[in-house]
C-alpha cells in the first residue's frame, strides 16, 4: 500500500519512488486524495532531488493517465506546438491559426501564466467573450470547423497537472526540469497528438538560463514524446531579450494581430514559421498563410467560435482593454542597450497586475509593457526605454524602476545570436 508520505519520504531520502508509487501519487494529485501541502512537498523534493529518464517517464505518464485520453476521427494530421515559456512569447496564437490553414488539425491545449512568463490563456483571455473552458463537445466541433481551437485542460484532461501546475507556480517549483516535462507532456499527450514541436526558450527570460540546462530540457521532452508515440522535435530559441517589444496580456494580442495582418514581419513571424516548418516542411505555404491573411480569418473564426466578438480581426483595438496610467519610462543616460533581464521585466509585468504572486489573484489582462527597447539600440538621456501601462500611479512608478533596472546600457553593442539556436531530434 503506497500513500504520499511514503513517496514524499523516499525524495526526502535521495531515492526515487517506485513506478507505482508516481502512478498512486498522480491518481491523489488528480482525485484530491493527495493534500495541497503534500502536493508542495513533493513539487520541493521532485525539483531537489530529482528523477532518472525512467521517473520522469513514469511521472509523465501517470499524469497523463490520471484522467481521459483523446482521439480523433478527422481528415487530416493532428499536431501541435509547445513553448517552455519567456517573455512577450505569443507564438502559439499566430501558429496555431498557420498550421489551420495548411491542413493541419490544432487541439492546443494551454496553460496559464507561470512564474515571470506569460500565460496563453491569460492573452486569450484579454479577448471579449473568448471562452478558454468550452464544452469538450464544442472543442471538438471548433478543431473540426476552424481547424485550430486554443483552451485550457478539461478537468479530465491530466487533471494531476492542473494541480501539480498551481501548485508549482506558488512554492518556487517551476524550474525543475522533471516537473516541466511532465506538465507538458502529460497534457499534450493526452490530447491524442500525432505530432508535436517544442520551443524551448533559453536565456534570461526563459527558465533554462544556460544552453545546457535548455538542451537538457529539450532532450528530456523529445525522448519521452517519441517514446510514447508521439512524433516530437525540439527548437531552442533564444530568450535573452523578449520576443515581442509588448509584455501582458492585451498588448501581447496586439502583436499577434500586427503579424497576422501583416503589419508585423519581425522575430515573431520568423519563429513560427520554424516552428511551423517542424510539422508543415513547406515554408511558403506557411508565409502565404499570412500574407493572404488566410492565417488571421481563421483566427477570427477560432475566436468568433469561442465566445469572442465577430469582427475582432478587423478592429481588434476596439475590444482590447487600455489601462488607465501610460506612462514612457526614459533613460537616465546615454548608452547602447548592451543586455536585459527578461525575468525582471516579465516580473514587472506580474508586479502590475498582469500575472500571479499567488494562485488566486485576479489578472489584470490590460497592463504591462510596451515599446520595449531593442537589444543594441542606442538611446540619449531622456529617450524612452519603454512604456508602462499600469492601473494606478503607484505601479507605473515601481515598474518603471524595474524596467531601469533590467535593461544595461553601455558602451559596446551586445553580441547577439541566431533566434534558433539548436535543433533536437
Amino acid at each position: 500500500m503506497t500513500d504520499a508520505r511514503e513517496v514524499i519520504a523516499a525524495l526526502r531520502r535521495g531515492e526515487e519512488p517506485s513506478t507505482e508509487g508516481l502512478a498512486w501519487f498522480a491518481q491523489g494529485l488528480a482525485d484530491g486524495t493527495v493534500s495541497a501541502a503534500q502536493a508542495g512537498a513533493f513539487a520541493m523534493g521532485v525539483c531537489l532531488r530529482g528523477l532518472s529518464e525512467e521517473g520522469r517517464a513514469a511521472l509523465t505518464l501517470a499524469m497523463r493517465d490520471s484522467g481521459r485520453v483523446l482521439d480523433w476521427d478527422l481528415d487530416g494530421p493532428v499536431l501541435d506546438k509547445h513553448s517552455t515559456g519567456g517573455v512577450g512569447d505569443c507564438v502559439s496564437l499566430v501558429l496555431a491559426p498557420m498550421l489551420a490553414e495548411c491542413g493541419v488539425y490544432v487541439p492546443m491545449i494551454s496553460g496559464r501564466g507561470l512564474g515571470h512568463t506569460g500565460g496563453t490563456l491569460d492573452k486569450l483571455e484579454a479577448i471579449p467573450g473568448y471562452n478558454v473552458n468550452p464544452e469538450e463537445r464544442r472543442f471538438r466541433e471548433v478543431v473540426r470547423d476552424v481547424g485550430c481551437a486554443i483552451v485550457s485542460a478539461s478537468a479530465d484532461i491530466a487533471p494531476a497537472d492542473k494541480r501539480l501546475y498551481a501548485v508549482r507556480d506558488v512554492t518556487a517549483t517551476v524550474e525543475s526540469l522533471d516537473l516541466i516535462c511532465a506538465s507538458i507532456l502529460s497534457k499534450k499527450l493526452a490530447a491524442g497528438l500525432e505530432g508535436l514541436v517544442l520551443d524551448v526558450k533559453v536565456g534570461s527570460g526563459a527558465f533554462m538560463k544556460t544552453d545546457e540546462e535548455a538542451s537538457a530540457l529539450a532532450r528530456a521532452l523529445v525522448g519521452t514524446a517519441n517514446a510514447a508515440g508521439c512524433r516530437t522535435t525540439a527548437l531552442i530559441t533564444d530568450m535573452d531579450a523578449p520576443l515581442v517589444p509588448s509584455l501582458g496580456n492585451a498588448v501581447e494580442v496586439d502583436q499577434v494581430m500586427r503579424v497576422l495582418t501583416g503589419l508585423d514581419t519581425g522575430p515573431l513571424l520568423e519563429l513560427s514559421v520554424a516552428l511551423g516548418k517542424e510539422l508543415v516542411p513547406d515554408e511558403d505555404r506557411l508565409r502565404d498563410s499570412v500574407a493572404s491573411g488566410a492565417a488571421a480569418e481563421r483566427f477570427g473564426r477560432m475566436v468568433y467560435d469561442l465566445g469572442g466578438p465577430k469582427g475582432f480581426v478587423e478592429n481588434w483595438s476596439r475590444y482590447l482593454p487600455e489601462a488607465p496610467v501610460i506612462r514612457e519610462v526614459t533613460a537616465t543616460e546615454a548608452g547602447v542597450v548592451s543586455a536585459m533581464d527578461g525575468e525582471a521585466l516579465g516580473l514587472a509585468v506580474v508586479h502590475l497586475g498582469g500575472g500571479r504572486a499567488v494562485e488566486t489573484d485576479v489578472v489584470n489582462p490590460a497592463v504591462g509593457l510596451t515599446d520595449v527597447v531593442a537589444r543594441g539600440a542606442r538611446v540619449e538621456k531622456g529617450q524612452p526605454l519603454a512604456r508602462v501601462h499600469a492601473a494606478r500611479e503607484s505601479q507605473a512608478d515601481q515598474a518603471a524602476a524595474a524596467v531601469r533596472a533590467a535593461i544595461t546600457l553601455g558602451d559596446a553593442s551586445p553580441k547577439v545570436g541566431p533566434l534558433v539556436r539548436e535543433r533536437i531530434a
